[in-house]
């Protein structure tokens, strides 16, 4: 079985692709999403703010999943 390395870590590549996934969704949610929310509770805007509150329970849900997904790369030794 042939695996494609990223040329910077030496990752492969699906083992990147959930590590930038993960840092993607992570950012969102613990720099981002709140602030958001604040905006859109400042502007009496609830129908954002449920918007925004959906985001974050998925994204929560993505991170959970990404996580997971990256222990399971690592069980297999694949973060060599």
């Amino acid at each position: 079985m042939s695996t494609t390395k990223h040329e910077t870590t030496k990752l492969t590549n699906s083992t990147y692709d959930i590590i930038r996934a993960l840092e993607k969704d992570a950012d969102f949610l613990y720099s981002t999403v709140d602030k958001y929310i604040d905006d859109a509770n400042k502007e009496n805007r609830s129908d954002l703010v449920d918007v925004w509150n959906t985001m974050k329970h998925d994204k929560e849900r993505h991170v959970q999943m990404l996580r997971e997904a990256l222990a399971k790369e690592a069980k297999e030794e694949r973060l060599k």
